[in-house]
């Protein structure tokens, strides 16, 4: 049983690894995007979180509870 806890410890590491490593790709997206650069693949990356926070807003109590789960994700 020990072995299957560090194999799980280990995978739950690298998607937190992976989690904060795409976290940060996106904050550097939005950064760059709101700068105005024309940059390849981040382009668009404002506009689709515009309208994430727009589709959320629109669903009402649900929108309330996916925002919740979202941000609790990434706690």
């Amino acid at each position: 049983m020990g072995a299957n806890m560090k194999i799980i410890q280990g995978l739950t590491g690298t998607i937190a690894s992976l989690t904060t490593v795409v976290i940060s790709l996106l904050a550097l997206g939005i950064v760059v995007s709101l700068l105005g650069a024309n940059v390849p693949f981040v382009g668009g990356i404002a506009e689709n979180i515009i309208g994430l926070v727009q589709g959320l807003g629109d669903a009402g109590i649900v929108g309330l509870i996916a925002a919740i789960i979202i941000l609790n994700l990434y706690k």
